[in-house]
């Protein structure tokens, strides 16, 4: 489906020096950009991000990242890239300044959600597409945060060659996440597999609110019938 290039690499000519011997080979952490180009931009990752941490809260084999340089190649630090979001399958959680995948078992991220804003370039996102495809992602989504348009890209066979357009997004679960889209709102809304939609961190803190005043509720309740809530 992507166009074949002979070499594609993401400069971070800020971050290297001109010249390096192999054995002194730096892989930068960050580019010094920021993370997100605008505030709902940031929503989205942080949302995406967190829904998916909250899916495998209980797999210690499931790193979900957000903003994390992943570094396909040894010996090439010019080549990388930091998904908005990615999930690996197969690698213990922890704390990593970065991803280098020959010191993770050599398995790459297999899923990876892109937000487009007005910052991003058509060359910068067709570049983003021939990297996933060539190393590895198997499912690839790309939300235009303006224009609210939702592409999807999958190989529908792990030993695929390629990632595949899915031709209808509408309704579409993602095969290894369980997660599904839905955009009927006109919105992109994503949804857990038991139903449940992703929360922002401030709908998150609302039902957290409500929870806990429900809680305060019934405490009361029972020290009115003369029993210690804290005794229980």
């Amino acid at each position: 489906m992507f166009q074949k290039v002979e070499r594609m690499e993401t400069v971070i000519s800020s971050a290297l020096p001109a010249s390096f011997a192999p054995e002194t080979i730096i892989y930068p952490d960050s580019d010094g950009l920021p993370m997100a180009n605008n505030t709902e931009h940031f929503e989205r990752i942080a949302t995406t991000k967190y829904g998916l941490e909250s899916i495998f809260a209980d797999r210690d084999d499931v790193v979900v990242a957000g903003d994390l340089f992943w570094y396909p190649v040894k010996g090439r630090p010019r080549t990388v890239l930091a998904p908005d979001v990615m999930v690996i399958f197969g690698r213990p959680k922890g704390e990593r300044k970065s991803y280098k995948q020959w010191e993770e078992g050599g398995i790459a991220p297999q899923v990876v959600f892109e937000f487009v804003s007005e910052s991003n370039t058509t060359s910068e996102m067709t570049n983003k597409a021939i990297f996933y495809d060539r190393y590895g992602v198997q499912e690839y989504y790309l939300y235009d945060i303006e224009r609210k348009i939702l592409s999807g890209f999958v190989r529908f066979q792990e030993q695929d060659e390629s990632l595949e357009v899915i031709p209808e997004m509408s309704d579409w679960t993602s095969p290894r996440l369980g997660v599904r889209f839905d955009i009927s709102s006109g919105e992109l809304v994503l949804q857990k597999p038991d139903g449940t939609t992703f929360l922002s961190y401030a709908e998150l803190e609302n039902v957290l609110s409500e929870t806990r005043k429900r809680l305060n509720t019934f405490a009361a309740k029972l020290r009115e019938l003369g029993i210690n809530p804290d005794s229980l």
